[in-house]
């Protein structure tokens, strides 16, 4: 299956340093949605999580979720991403993509749970975008 284009205009929502709300599907089927954050490298979206979370059991469970991202300058405008857990790995001893993430975001704080930290990488299976 071809990779999806991303809507022209709205890779911009994918580089800044916003916000994602991260759904997924709980194994009773109900949906679970969080604000994560995220980074984006032209194919693929990656966030960090640990293994003793829900949102953890839920992919592990069932791999597909939707991420939404609107435009804090225009609340109207957003983009969805469609898409499927591709992979998952171990983020290193001292949680490494974890503390890029931080500084992505301004943020610097001690990890204190690094050994059951993880790297997300999702694979969007479609896009849906919105101007408002």
């Amino acid at each position: 299956m071809p990779e999806p284009t991303l809507p022209d205009g709205y890779a911009d929502l994918l580089d800044r340093p916003l916000f994602a709300h991260f759904a997924t599907v709980r194994p009773d089927g109900s949906p679970q949605s969080n604000v994560m954050w995220f980074a984006w490298d032209g194919k693929r979206i990656r966030m960090t999580h640990t293994r003793p979370r829900q949102k953890y059991r839920n992919l592990a469970h069932e791999p597909r979720l939707a991420i939404s991202i609107a435009d804090p300058d225009n609340p109207y405008r957003y983009l969805e991403v469609r898409g499927v857990l591709e992979s998952i790995e171990d983020d290193d001893d001292r949680a490494s993509f974890y503390l890029s993430l931080q500084q992505r975001y301004g943020k610097s704080y001690p990890v204190t749970d690094a050994p059951v930290r993880v790297i997300l990488t999702i694979r969007p299976t479609g896009y849906h975008a919105n101007a408002g």
